[in-house]
């Protein structure tokens, strides 16, 4: 067993810092052995949709290294498929890393090395390793073989040098169709991995590219480019998840036979999987598409973008995924931990303030009409510095319609016959009566203050056991409340079967002044309700509720 010190390492500029998982293990080992001076990792996603929380956990490992070991970290569009990139997924997801808190060292594109990648191949091909194929895509799939059975090698393997290059110039010239040829490794058809018997690494697509325009006609396949990328940059450990594993000797020939030195390093870590949640950019695209959301950044959905219009804080994100860590084997996340840790943030920085739900009008009858006084609530009494604000009290407020019972249960301490109750911040109030509408539901409830209860005010010791939250009725502005649901439930149906048709829920409520036109973002707890976040315009999407169902 290596002590601790073995497993510290300082770099240039940084303070010596101690590796803590099995991927910063082999990192400092790297760097201890000289043979890496500096550390370079990459966050390289396709623009085909928006990041969802699955690739907070990429960006946190791969930033986080930088961070650690003064490195670099660079975002680099992974741009190989014209025909499903868009210039808006790559504004999206800037947006969504700048705001978790990242900064990248340079923004490259896969394209950038469209020629370079060209020129790799054209050298497996004069060196045998390479040789174009004509058999369709369904007849490669066909021949590939199984995990207990060789694949059958093309009757086209063995074309020459010559009529391979030729070809593979035609096809870069625009004379063939899509799907007609496509340019293959010339590997082991017999490997134990299939991904090593003769891989597609070219292929015919003709759709205009974002960046290279119609300068291309055959794009280089994932597997043949990114590992080429990271070479060319000088990516030192290309991290990536677990279902990269497999590809990890078609990474490793591809390096070997470029020259590119030297080479870069893969290591796979174990993706995120969250209960309640679909992580899939191709379904997420189809709940955008069809109208089931309200669009990429709906706060059901898992998306970055998403979690922010929900309100979830950056930093709580960024908790969430150092807590989980990171493991090599895959496991389920219970979303309760995520909702902890945004729940904690929250519940530190967010403003507090009294918004009531569901209205019940309460007259306190011995309170002199047209009187109004203010009491004070403090912004948030965890924080020394946060404030107070100021909310008014009249003769007719509003409170929530549960926190009146005219047949109340046992053990019920909130506003019933013959009880008391304090209004929080003001007086306690005793009941007189109330009225009801032609189905028995109460419309209005009477109330006497006491005085000399005020909170602060001498009186204000008398013992009460129930504390309810209320909005002064003359004062209060109407408020758009957006509750949500789960948008998937848990289970082994198909996806759209899982979709959740309650997972949205809105309420007109009442709220106190002080929130009124609260700019877009602003993050509140109304008071024994939840937090909230401001969408402006009086509108304000629940981001998670008080109670925690985490349990560790």
């Amino acid at each position: 067993m290596q002590d601790k010190q073995d497993n510290t390492v300082a770099t240039e500029g940084v303070a010596p810092v101690e590796a803590s998982n099995f991927i910063e293990d082999i990192i400092a080992d790297d760097l201890r052995s000289g043979k890496h001076t500096k550390i370079i990792t990459r966050f390289p996603p396709e623009p085909n949709g928006y990041l969802h929380i699955g690739h907070a956990k990429a960006l946190c490992i791969n930033f986080g290294v930088k961070a650690k070991f003064g490195g670099e970290c660079n975002l680099r569009f992974d741009d190989t498929n014209p025909e499903k990139e868009d210039v808006e997924y790559m504004e999206s997801i800037k947006e969504d890393i700048a705001w978790l808190g990242f900064e990248w060292d340079r923004e490259l594109n896969a394209s950038d090395y469209f020629d370079a990648m060209y020129e790799c191949a054209v050298k497996l091909i004069k060196e045998g390793k390479a040789y174009v194929c004509d058999l369709s895509a369904e007849e490669i799939k066909a021949t590939r073989g199984t995990l207990t059975e060789a694949g059958v090698e093309s009757p086209y393997r063995n074309r020459s040098v010559e009529e391979n290059l030729d070809l593979f110039e035609r096809m870069r010239a625009g004379e063939f169709d899509e799907g007609a040829r496509v340019l293959r490794a010339k590997i082991d058809m017999a490997s134990p991995n299939i991904n090593m018997r003769d891989p597609v690494i070219y292929r015919i697509v003709k759709a205009e590219h974002p960046h290279t325009g119609n300068k291309w006609v055959i794009y280089p396949m994932y597997d043949f480019a990114h590992p080429l990328e990271d070479a060319i940059e000088g990516v030192t450990h290309s991290l990536c998840s677990l279902e990269f594993e497999n590809h990890r000797p078609l990474y490793d020939w591809v390096t070997e036979n470029s020259d590119y030195r030297p080479r870069p390093r893969q290591i796979e870590f174990a993706r995120l999987n969250l209960t309640h949640t679909v992580m899939s950019k191709r379904f997420l695209k189809r709940l955008v598409d069809e109208g089931v959301v309200w669009g990429w950044n709906d706060p059901r959905l898992p998306t970055l973008s998403g979690l922010r219009e929900r309100g979830y804080p950056p930093e709580a994100i960024r908790d969430f995924c150092g807590r989980i860590g990171v493991a090599k084997a895959d496991s389920l996340v219970d979303i309760a931990l995520l909702e902890h840790c945004v729940r904690e943030n929250l519940n530190d920085n967010a403003t507090r303030a009294m918004v009531v739900t569901e209205p019940l009008r309460v007259v306190v009858e011995n309170y002199p009409e047209g009187k109004t006084e203010t009491v004070t609530v403090e912004n948030n009494p965890r924080k020394e510095d946060a404030g107070v604000h100021e909310a008014t009290f009249s003769r007719e407020i509003y409170i929530e319609r549960d926190d009146f019972s005219a047949d109340p249960p046992a053990k019920y301490f909130r506003l019933k016959p013959d009880g008391i109750v304090r209004l929080k911040g003001a007086y306690v109030v005793k009941y007189k009566r109330h009225e009801v509408d032609e189905n028995g539901v109460p419309t209005v409830v009477y109330v006497d203050y006491l005085e000399g209860t005020r909170s602060g005010e001498a009186g204000a010791a008398i013992k009460v056991k129930g504390t309810i939250h209320w909005v002064n009725a003359a004062d209060c502005v109407d408020a758009r409340l957006n509750l949500f649901d789960y948008l998937f439930n848990d289970g082994e149906e198909n996806y759209m079967d899982r979709v959740n048709p309650h997972s949205l829920t809105v309420r007109y409520g009442k709220a106190e002044r002080f929130v009124e036109n609260a700019p877009k973002g602003t993050r509140f707890q109304f008071l024994r309700e939840g937090y909230f976040v401001s969408r402006g315009g009086n509108e304000f999407n629940c981001i998670v509720g008080l109670k925690d169902g985490f349990r560790p």
